[in-house]
């Protein structure tokens, strides 16, 4: 057996890098028992190695390649043919030529074969490369398989497998090519078996595509092709589709594309018994994979033959449960306003901290809500609370509870768990304690936190080792006192009910929508909103020096806070970032993830803003904005109270009024508050945990202080404990958060692996609207500016800025901007608590709003009807 070819039955499981992706996987396939597979053999990559291996003029093209950026098509594109054209030219060593000519002469010279490519970056758990590289079909005799294999091997420099690699981080010289070379067979019928469902996710429903022919014409898209689903052993839908044409292999050698008998056009490609058998050995090679799998299938007289199967990369994880029952799981990011993914010392300290029952997936949070949902009273709460964070959520919940068979209801007299608990991962519903109007109530609160974090400042000092970790967990159960304390939750609460009171009853007695978003501008006590007026300030003491401003229009890195002080104004500007990083520099992008550089670590971030507030802002705009808002929700108060007084029982309506409109107004900035104070807490946790990090990196038993990102707070306290650390378990979770990186987390997701989307009911919108749900009234026309990353914010006066979401970071950028669209969110997340303080019409919940909006575009958000039209 020579490493240069080796056949289906002779290759091992460790062979990746000599057969590649598709190889390896075939020579899995035949090797179980009762599976059809057409039999082959493949021309490992010592053969492509050999041929390439002492070609000066490829290695020189190829380091041209690699300097290369995914923008520079044009030059991409002429180095890769250049490339191809020099394999194709190349001779295959005659060892090679000789191996594949002994194997032919075993499986028949006169057969046809199907010659394929197979990378070694092709068909992995995390990148599938599918349809990268290219497959020739029905080749006949020894030259054109050989000249075949060249074709091959040249494909792995087309324009669309090399920019991909490209995307995907990998190395064009580390990629090598094997080519299987396998015998054809001539189906009546063939196509793809997906053993989860390619649209909803779903593991247990399994869907079949099916049409006559080769499979060619379908993955090329030249017909429509009868799909049908197959759930438990039962088909539970079937699609005729149209089928005019196949493609079939010419006894010559390469294939026809025929016209279909008009009779024969709408019949089901495969009869019910044939879809149940298929449908059986995709389970079974399911199992023996052990994950999801897209597989290629032919009908060849009643018999199934297995092409070729990989691994559903595109899925996205199901949250762990202990058991077989089924669950329904609600995203946390979606709640918290961070649909990023976390590393794992984020995620075991956001766990820490909260007393939701949570499950991590695909490097995310979500909430089990099963046990909420089964009681008539815990599922009213929940869909309550939900519904005003994000209706999206609670229309997906809508659709589970309406198959009325997924969640088993519990009985009335079993009182559902933890009902009416308040939670971080979820908004808590109907606390109607009845309070004093007295915002004196928040300054003790806040009083109360900022004392407890000095205290442990203090005291963390002092420890190290075992005892920082106990210490730590300790201080934890002092944070969730604070943040789930009853009085800080009912003022949250009071306040957010009486927003909702005063849109319902001002559109019902005045046919006034959203009243309460001009009540809540510039209210006081919002540490968040006070944050953004803070950085104007911090503008106004730059701004009489040019010589300042001018070096920092051009700094690259942190080293810039050193050589400020050489200017005219140095020390001054860095007194004014400096006091406001005493109190603000805790916050980032993502801030629930402790593992995120805070602004303190690394304060160039704020630089950008800093100068965005100097050349959009006249001096003392803070002041100016905020006393504007604050004008104007007094104007409202009083046009609402004198239109009120009216009415029938008009002074009655205006008391009432009144009282809620003081709840807002004392209460609404306070719901900033906790987060802040964990945020804070967080940070010193961070700061003590990196000294610890310090240590293990000088005595090696890790090679970056940032390693410990990716071990959860129990796995860190044992390596400080034993200082003894398995480096694998830091590889392997530095490749999953690369994967992970690339999945889109649902809104909701069932233990089924189903994802389920909801979608807003709304009648009489333009045709072209684009929808999403109303937080902060208003209608506003502008500049659409996409920002996907903070540091890339370069907004002007006007812009409206469209981004994925936004956390208490983005709320510089708001004094900025004069609207908001945003694709997470809902009515009392910080998105739109923000735009309403600040007086920005918001839409907020956009699915896909990044994409359907483009850059630079002119939009008109309508805040108060929750839509936005491209103009």
């Amino acid at each position: 057996m020579s490493s240069l070819v080796l056949g289906f039955q002779e290759m091992e499981k460790t062979q990746l890098l000599l057969v590649g992706g598709k190889g390896l996987n075939l020579g899995e396939l035949s090797k179980m028992e009762g599976m059809h597979v057409p039999e082959g053999f493949c021309v490992t990559t010592v053969g492509y190695q050999k041929a390439i291996e002492h070609n000066e003029m490829y290695h020189a093209l190829l380091d041209r390649l690699t300097m290369l950026k995914v923008e520079q098509r044009d030059q991409i594109g002429e180095i890769s043919r250049k490339i191809r054209q020099i394999i194709m030219e190349a001779e295959i060593p005659s060892d090679v030529v000789k191996a594949v000519t002994h194997y032919l002469s075993q499986f028949g010279d006169e057969h046809a074969y199907a010659v394929r490519s197979s990378a070694t970056a092709e068909d992995l758990p995390h990148a599938s490369f599918a349809g990268q590289q290219d497959t020739y079909l029905n080749i006949i005799g020894k030259e054109a398989i050989l000249q075949h294999i060249s074709k091959c091997w040249a494909s792995l420099f087309t324009d669309r497998a090399v920019i991909y690699r490209m995307q995907n981080g990998f190395d064009h010289s580390q990629v090598y090519l094997s080519v299987i070379v396998q015998r054809m067979v001539f189906p009546q019928a063939s196509g793809i078996l997906f053993t989860a469902d390619p649209i909803t996710s779903n593991r247990k429903l399994l869907s079949i595509d099916a049409s006559f022919g080769l499979g060619e014409a379908l993955v090329s898209g030249l017909v429509s092709a009868d799909c049908y689903k197959v759930r438990n052993g039962e088909i539970v839908d079937k699609r005729v589709a149209t089928k005019k044409l196949a493609i079939y292999g010419r006894k010559e050698g390469g294939t026809e594309t025929k016209q279909i008998d008009p009779d024969q056009q709408k019949t089901q490609t495969l009869t019910d018994e044939q879809i149940l058998q298929l449908a059986r050995i995709g389970r079974q090679i399911e199992a023996y994979f052990d994950q999801p799998q897209d597989i290629e299938w032919c009908l060849v007289d009643d018999t199934f033959y297995i092409v070729q199967s990989r691994p559903i990369t595109t899925l996205y994880p199901i949250p762990e449960a202990n058991d077989q029952e089924n669950h329904v799981y609600v995203s946390v990011g979606h709640q918290q306003m961070m649909t990023d993914l976390m590393k794992p010392l984020g995620l075991s300290f956001f766990l820490l901290t909260t007393t939701s029952p949570m499950r991590k997936a695909g490097g995310r949070l979500f909430v089990d809500v099963t046990n909420h949902l089964a009681s008539p009273v815990g599922r009213k709460m929940t869909l309550d609370a939900l519904g005003k964070s994000d209706p999206l959520i609670k229309d997906a919940l809508m659709t589970i509870i309406e198959r009325g068979d997924f969640i088993k209801s519990l009985p009335d007299d079993k009182k559902e768990p933890s009902s009416g608990k308040s939670n971080n991962g979820m908004s808590s519903a109907g606390f109607q304690a009845q309070i004093e109007n007295d915002p004196t109530i928040v300054f003790d609160l806040i009083k109360r936190s900022q004392t407890s974090i000095e205290v442990l400042k203090q005291n963390i000092q002092t420890k190290s080792g075992s005892d920082l970790f106990d210490f730590i967990l300790e201080d934890i159960q002092q944070l969730k006192k604070i943040l789930f304390d009853p009085q800080s939750l009912s003022l949250i609460t009071a306040a957010m009910d009486a927003s909702s009171w005063i849109n319902e009853k001002m559109n019902e007695w005045l046919g006034e929508k959203n009243a309460a978003d001009t009540l809540s501008q510039s209210v006081q006590n919002n540490i968040t909103s006070e944050m953004g007026l803070a950085l104007l300030d911090v503008a106004d003491a730059i701004r009489p020096y040019p010589e300042v401003i001018n070096y920092l229009q051009h700094v690259k890195d942190d080293n810039f806070w050193d050589e400020l002080v050489k200017f005219d104004g140095g020390q001054e500007t860095q007194d004014a970032i400096y006091a406001f990083l005493n109190k603000y520099g805790m916050r980032c992008s993502g801030e629930i993830d402790i593992t995120r550089t805070r602004w303190r670590e690394k304060p160039i971030t704020l630089v950008p803003m800093i100068l965005g507030n100097i050349k959009n802002f006249e001096p003392n705009a803070s002041h100016r904005k905020f006393e504007q808002g604050r004008q104007e929700a007094l104007k409202k108060e009083q046009e609402l109270l004198d239109r009120l007084k009216q009415l029938p029982d008009g002074e009655q309506k205006a008391k009432e009024t009144k009282r809620m409109i003081d709840f807002i107004r004392n209460f609404i900035g306070y719901r900033e508050y906790p987060k802040y104070g964990m945020i804070n807490r967080y940070f010193v946790y961070k700061q003590a945990l990196l000294k610890e990090a310090e240590q293990l990196e000088q005595a090696n038993v890790i090679h970056e202080k940032e390693d410990i990102y990716y071990l959860t707070f129990e796995e860190l306290h044992e390596v400080v404990r034993t200082k003894k650390l398995d480096y694998q378990i830091i590889s392997k979770r530095k490749d999953e958060y690369k994967l992970y990186e690339k999945l889109t987390p649902p809104r909701v997701i069932t233990s089924d692996g189903e994802i389920i989307a909801g979608e807003y009911k709304r009648e009489n919108l333009p045709a072209e609207a684009i929808v999403g749900l109303p937080v902060s009234s208003g209608v506003i026309e502008g500049r659409a500016r996409v920002i996907l990353n903070m540091k890339d914010a370069d907004l002007e006066d006007g812009d409206i800025l469209v981004t994925t979401f936004t956390d208490p970071s983005w709320t510089p950028l708001f004094v900025s901007i004069k609207g908001l669209v945003t694709e997470v969110g809902g009515l009392m997340t910080h998105g739109a608590v923000i735009a309403r303080e600040y007086g920005l019409p918001a839409v907020v919940g956009v699915d896909n709003a990044t994409k359907l909006i483009k850059d630079g575009q002119r939009i008109r958000v309508h805040g108060t009807e929750g839509y936005i039209e491209i103009l």
